[in-house]
């Protein structure tokens, strides 16, 4: 519907502009003619051609319309896309010293304007010069804008002041796995969450991917940053220095937080290994995943679902809510269907947590076996 509203208004739009114009040219075109017309004809004549000028330009902005609105939705999509990454004090900055810049311009131009010739033209030059140096600095030094930060930030008066709190560096695979957003929203992290800049890039070539599971898992990340960023409670701070001389992303990540003296959260086993090399404290999301998981010994009972064959005879496998394998002796015979288990022993393996267990059912009669 409000599709069909901007067309008929770009129809009148265009109307009005080809009627407006075509009269002003045929009016022009009859003052220099040598042909003889009444003043009636001469009326006519520029009604009727106006019109037709008018109809024509009509048509072109009604047929032109939806292209133009196309475009116009891509462009705030992009912008969007652009614009989300980007912390809310960073625009705010940004803004200011963009009116700064102009105010100064605008001071300077007074003069500059007045200029023979060339005034116009350069007091346009100093205008966009300074508005994109205004931007520049105070991007570039929004640091020292703590105030601003203040407006914008959540943290309570009573809190240590921002420089002195912990920096908490994320790598890519922490932040697409999206686990750690609401880790942050229990209160068990506490400082300063730093996005570098090689990650947010990294994340953008990846939502970029013509490979359909990177475009999502690139997009899901940066969804995830743009949730953290509007509902946790800590600060989220977009880190834009770069290690030029570093191609490998690690490896910027281990210098960076050595840098900040600061901690690597990730769940990637590799980096976790090179930050320890490194002596750079590292928080692996999966090893806090494995460490909260129930605490189960020998002879504790559960009910558990027996849903597939073990890799042994008569075994079958079940799992728990939050994932841990269970491999049930004798289970094969329950198979789909919910069984009263005991637990046999526990195994902790680099995977994570596996139980054994038995049927209550067979324990029972054991038991009474050997009474």
């Amino acid at each position: 519907m409000a599709q069909k509203i901007l067309r008929i208004a770009a129809f009148l739009i265009g109307f009005i502009l080809g009627y407006q114009a075509f009269n002003a040219g045929f009016n022009a075109l009859t003052a220099v003619s040598t042909f003889n017309l009444t003043q009636t004809g001469i009326n006519a004549a520029s009604i009727s051609v106006s019109i037709l000028g008018g109809s024509v330009f009509g048509i072109i902005f009604y047929i032109f319309t939806p292209m133009i609105i196309g475009y116009v939705i891509q462009f705030n999509s992009w912008m969007e896309g652009k614009l989300r990454v980007i912390p809310t004090q960073d625009i705010v900055v940004g803004v200011m010293g963009l009116i700064v810049g102009l105010f100064i311009a605008a001071l300077l131009g007074i003069g500059i304007y007045r200029i023979p010739w060339i005034g116009v033209y350069l007091s346009l030059a100093v205008t966009l010069i300074l508005g994109y140096m205004g931007v520049s600095v105070a991007t570039n030094r929004k640091d020292e804008f703590s105030f601003i930060a203040n407006l914008f930030s959540r943290q309570n008066k009573g809190e240590e002041p921002f420089a002195e709190k912990t920096f908490k560096v994320l790598d890519t695979s922490v932040i697409i796995d999206g686990r750690i957003a609401d880790i942050c929203k229990t209160g068990f992290i506490e400082g300063v969450l730093i996005i570098p800049g090689f990650v947010l890039e990294e994340l953008r070539h990846i939502a970029d991917s013509s490979d359909v599971l990177k475009r999502n898992r690139g997009r899901r990340g940066l969804d995830i940053l743009n949730k953290m960023q509007k509902e946790l409670s800590i600060p989220v701070r977009i880190e834009e220095q770069d290690f030029e001389d570093i191609a490998e992303v690690d490896s910027k990540l281990v210098k960076l937080a050595k840098k900040l003296n600061g901690k690597v959260i990730t769940n990637d086993y590799n980096l976790n290994k090179v930050c320890e090399l490194q002596g750079v404290p590292v928080l692996n999301i999966n090893e806090l995943a494995n460490s909260i998981k129930p605490i189960l010994l020998p002879g504790e009972e559960m009910k558990v679902q027996i849903i597939k064959d073990g890799k042994e005879s008569g075994q079958g496998i079940g799992y728990l809510d939050d994932g841990t394998m269970i491999v049930v002796d004798g289970g094969k015979n329950y198979m789909m269907e919910k069984v009263d288990v005991v637990v046999t022993s526990v195994l902790q393996t680099a995977a994570g947590r596996m139980i054994f267990a038995r049927p209550k059912a067979y324990m029972e009669k054991y038991f009474n076996e050997v009474k």
